[in-house]
C-alpha cells in the first residue's frame, strides 16, 4: 500500500468509492438516478478532492447547492444514516487502496464535509417549510 501523492492516486480513490457507492442497495439510487454521466461526474469528483488535498485549483462547483437539489428531489430522504454510510464507504475505500497522513486528512475532511451538508440541508428544509 502506498500513500496518496497525486491525481492518479485521488482518481483511483474516487472511481472505487463510487463503485461501492454506485452499487449499494441503500445509498446507490440516490447517485445513480440523479448522476447521467458518470465519466464526466468522477472526473469533477477527482477535481474537487485533488483541490481539497493539494490545493490544486481545478474544481468549480457548489457542492452545498448541488446536494440541496438531490435531497428536494427524493423528498427530503437524505438523513444522516445515509451521511453515515457514505463516510464509512469512504473510510473503507482509502483504508484498502492507502496509507499515510494524506488518508487522515482526507477522513477528516469528508467528516466535516458531510456534518456541515447534511446541517445545510436540514436548514434548507426549514426555510423551505416557512
Amino acid at each position: 500500500m502506498k500513500e496518496i501523492e497525486n491525481r492518479e492516486d485521488v482518481k483511483l480513490l474516487v472511481h472505487s468509492f463510487y463503485a461501492k457507492i454506485r452499487a449499494n442497495e441503500e445509498i446507490g439510487p440516490f447517485f445513480n438516478t440523479t448522476i447521467q454521466d458518470w465519466e464526466s461526474h468522477l472526473e469533477k469528483l477527482t477535481d474537487f478532492w485533488e483541490n481539497n488535498l493539494f490545493a490544486v485549483r481545478k474544481y468549480f462547483g457548489n457542492p452545498i447547492e448541488a446536494h440541496i437539489k438531490v435531497d428536494e428531489q427524493f423528498h427530503n430522504k437524505i438523513n444522516p444514516s445515509i451521511f453515515g454510510l457514505w463516510l464509512n464507504l469512504w473510510f473503507e475505500t482509502l483504508d484498502e487502496l492507502f496509507v499515510g497522513e494524506n488518508v487522515e486528512t482526507l477522513k477528516r475532511r469528508a467528516r466535516k464535509m458531510g456534518t456541515m451538508l447534511m446541517v445545510t440541508i436540514y436548514e434548507s428544509r426549514k426555510k423551505e417549510s416557512n
